[in-house]
């Protein structure tokens, strides 16, 4: 690289970081603070999982895949459990326990270098790179968050309101400047 190609893995990093922190870790928050405990724990049925569950799976796999192998400490995960649990903590104590894991992701991914990015790991039984890492992690919590915002949307049986900029016209008015 020469001084006026983009650093790519800055540039991978910010964009991991604005989907995690900036869009996603916000909304999940929401969507959970505007439900009850009760509804926290719902499922419709014994196949699908509550939004308890997916909170507990999130900070699970946030946890492993970052935190844990990127500070190459012992990975504790106990996955099976992430969702076999049906009641027992609040949802304000599944938000403390995910937040405490997203900043420490946060400073992880703060720091993370191109030889992390680029060194292998093996998480989970699988070998992969820093970068795999990574993304492995974006694309889980969106999907995950996407699960919740559902279940909440369909629980309080109101729009969450997350993308209000598009207005009527389906498009950003000029001016506004928002994170996808």
């Amino acid at each position: 690289m020469n001084a006026t190609d983009p650093d790519l893995s800055a540039l991978f990093l910010e964009f991991s970081r604005q989907k995690l922190f900036d869009q996603y870790w916000p909304r999940l928050r929401a969507c959970t603070e505007s439900l009850t405990d009760e509804q926290v724990w719902w499922r419709p049925n014994e196949a699908s999982n509550s939004i308890g569950n997916l909170i507990l799976h999130l900070n699970g796999n946030v946890r492993q895949w970052l935190v844990d192998s990127f500070n190459r400490s012992e990975d504790n995960r106990d996955r099976p459990a992430e969702f076999s649990r049906r009641e027992g903590m609040s949802a304000s104590g599944l938000l403390a326990t995910l937040e405490s894991t997203m900043d420490e992701a946060a400073d992880v991914l703060a720091r993370l270098t191109v030889e992390e990015l680029l060194a292998p790991y093996e998480i989970q039984g699988y070998h992969v790179h820093g970068l795999d890492a990574v993304y492995q992690v974006v694309e889980h919590f969106g999907l995950h968050y996407g699960q919740i915002a559902y279940i909440a949307k369909s629980l309080s049986g109101r729009d969450l309101g997350f993308y209000r900029e598009l207005k009527e016209t389906g498009r950003l008015e000029s001016g506004d400047s928002v994170t996808p």
